[in-house]
């Protein structure tokens, strides 16, 4: 009888397995899109900031990877970002929205000045 029951078992525990490798339950695969950012879309986004009146920030110590990820995509604008940022550190006010407007139009970037 005990040999009966330990057969059933296992029978069981092998059906449950099969079962569960049919029904889809092992491990799937699962293609992710990665989804490349925009140097100069952040760089946009950013001035954009300055010339809707916010003061510099945190964002300021992340300047020159901003330019170093500018460089990859366009690197005949990555040297006019780098001075353009650079007399942007020293500015506030009024002095840093005309400053942000006018680096967006030397790099070529749509800025909404209607803000």
């Amino acid at each position: 009888m005990v040999r009966f029951a330990s057969r059933v078992a296992a029978v069981f525990v092998v059906a449950t397995f099969v079962v569960a490798g049919i029904a889809g339950c092992g491990p799937r695969q699962e293609t992710i899109a990665v989804v490349r950012r925009d140097p100069l879309g952040e760089v946009r986004a950013t001035l954009q900031n300055y010339v809707d009146g916010r003061p510099l920030t945190s964002e300021v110590t992340g300047f020159d990877s901003l330019v170093a990820e500018v460089r990859t995509v366009a690197p005949e604008k990555a040297d006019i970002l780098a001075a353009g940022l650079a007399e942007l550190r020293d500015s506030s006010g009024e002095q840093l929205r005309t400053r942000a407007l006018s680096l967006m139009r030397k790099l070529e970037l749509e800025a909404d000045e209607s803000r």
